[in-house]
């Protein structure tokens, strides 16, 4: 393992720059705040990033104490990376680094790479405005599904793919009404209002969102 690098000031900033600082490592957080990923699900949602960059930032992450790996158990006997308590705490870093980067978004590019559960970030953003009450929201977008979690601090706060269990909201939105979510030229709020998200379920956080 390579010596940690750091920039040798007495500073919270620069401290934290030495463990996050490096290309790829809050993309690889992103991604792990959705729960446990194995080495080759981390590669196929980080375009881009080569083998070896990745399995260097992942041991650099483990070292300091923000990832840990296991071993699941038979039958799938697979490697796992998952964040460590200390790591999870980055999820309002990245929160405030996608608010910060949205009017950088502009349109999407031809060559840009697009995963669904990468809208859960501004999403959530858009939820907390709201102050809805605690569940679990499926999201259905053009691009495929993810789900988050409201109010469960032990619980991931947002999965790839379907809901475990049925939800108790869901959402539909189309490519453009993320897109303008995401890059803040439109407010969950607004978009609710305005028809542009679809709020199905019968439970109360389906009755909270339609009652926007």
């Amino acid at each position: 393992m390579s010596p940690r690098r750091s920039y040798d000031q007495y500073c919270s900033a620069a401290r934290a720059l030495d463990a996050v600082g490096d290309r790829w490592t809050l993309l690889i957080v992103r991604e792990l705040l959705g729960g446990p990923r194995r080495y080759t699900d981390l590669h196929a949602d980080l375009p881009g990033v080569s083998t070896d960059v990745l399995a260097s930032r992942l041991k650099d992450m483990e070292r300091d104490g923000l990832t840990t790996r296991r071993r699941l158990p038979p039958p799938g006997a697979a490697y796992v990376y998952e964040l460590t308590r200390r790591g999870a705490e980055l999820l309002p870093v990245l929160q405030a680094l996608g608010e910060w980067g949205a009017p950088a978004l502009d349109e999407r590019r031809p060559t840009d790479a697009v995963r669904a559960h990468w809208f859960a970030l501004p999403l959530l953003r858009g939820l907390g405005a709201l102050g809805v009450g605690e569940g679990l929201l499926e999201v259905r977008l053009d691009e495929g599904r993810f789900h988050v979690r409201l109010g469960d601090e032990d619980a991931p706060p947002y999965g790839d793919g379907e809901a475990p269990g049925e939800p108790d909201a869901r959402l539909t939105l189309d490519t453009r009404t993320c897109e303008a979510v995401s890059r803040g030229e439109a407010t969950l709020v607004d978009s609710l209002r305005a028809g542009r998200v679809e709020v199905d379920g019968d439970g109360p956080l389906a009755k909270e969102l339609r009652a926007v």
